[in-house]
């Protein structure tokens, strides 16, 4: 479990590392929802997403033995880049298992930052088993995409500085895949604002945080979840992030992959910004009437940015006129 003096902790050692990204503001965005919208801009943070956060975090406490020895990480693209970068940043070498799927934009990003990357099939294999292997066969430290109290404490930096620079909040609103940024949210959003209604959204193909919090107990999806939102493709929660935002989080609602288009192209249009579609689920779930939120003040974690202009075009064109 982490607690707000972590993440205060997490965001001192921070503090020059990562960007304190913007908060920004559409009246098309509050007309059409009926709420005060404020949206954490990470897709303006360094490598494109929030990921940097945890994984410097996490990464920076290496022992010199650590360091010598190296990094290890699992990623569809986000996390791989902040570990490269964070591992380049701290004077070490990282070695990232990608799924062969992975956009590459994310993967041109993550070797530009020298780290080495060995491809698998998320789909026919199990990247926990190929990881666990190839760490031990190398003899490399482990930096888990969520399921670390480091790693939950960084992310929670984006919801203290959304905090501190907007005040009172009805409703947080922040993506989910392993659970880790909301994990990290969630524990100072309650820690300051007692009464803040917390909602997660996931794609509808990967409910696993929906499904798991009506069952009291982390339910594994049936297969990896087929979506455009390749940072929400996970099919079970963490354990150490279940625990968390199993008492932290209010409801977890679900939004389609044409929601996440709709959405998208409404941020490119009327605000001038590029949000991947997992960075625009928590805004689709707005625009979708799916949260609730008539004249209330809602924070929106917009989660990242990282998508090539090939692909953010075929996606937006094919979506409606925003």
């Amino acid at each position: 479990m982490i607690a707000i003096d972590d993440v205060r902790e997490a965001a001192a050692r921070l503090d020059g590392i990562v960007h304190r990204t913007p908060v920004l503001t559409s009246a098309t965005l509050d007309e059409r929802t009926g709420a005060t919208v404020l949206l954490k801009a990470e897709n303006f943070q360094r490598i494109g997403a929030f990921k940097l956060r945890g994984a410097y975090n996490r990464i920076s406490r290496l022992t010199d033995d650590e360091k010598h020895a190296g990094v290890f990480a699992f990623s569809s693209g986000n996390h791989a880049q902040a570990v490269a970068l964070s591992a380049q940043l701290v004077g070490t070498t990282a070695t990232i298992l990608m799924p062969t799927d992975t956009p590459p934009s994310k993967l041109d990003a993550t070797r530009g930052y020298g780290a080495e990357i060995v491809p698998y099939d998320r789909y026919a294999e199990d990247r926990e088993a190929i990881g666990a292997a190839l760490a031990a066969e190398r003899g490399l430290v482990n930096v888990p995409p969520f399921d670390d109290p480091f790693i939950m404490a960084g992310q929670g930096t984006v919801a203290l500085e959304l905090l501190e620079d907007v005040g009172m909040l009805d409703v947080l609103v922040a993506p989910m895949g392993g659970g880790g940024l909301m994990a990290g949210c969630s524990t100072v959003a309650r820690a300051l604002l007692p009464d803040v209604r917390i909602v997660g959204v996931e794609p509808e193909t990967g409910d696993d945080h929906r499904r798991s919090m009506a069952a009291g107990e982390r339910v594994r999806l049936p297969s990896v979840p087929r979506t455009i939102a390749d940072g929400l493709q996970v099919d079970m929660p963490g354990a150490l992030t279940f625990a968390v935002n199993q008492r932290t989080v209010d409801e977890v609602v679900t939004v389609s992959d044409d929601a996440m288009v709709r959405a998208m192209a409404v941020l490119f249009e009327r605000l001038k910004i590029v949000v991947e579609p997992s960075g625009a689920v928590g805004v689709a779930a707005l625009l979708e009437g799916t949260i609730a939120a008539a004249s209330q003040r809602v924070g929106v974690v917009l989660s990242g940015g990282n998508i090539s202009a090939g692909n953010f075009a075929a996606l937006v064109t094919r979506g409606e006129t925003p």
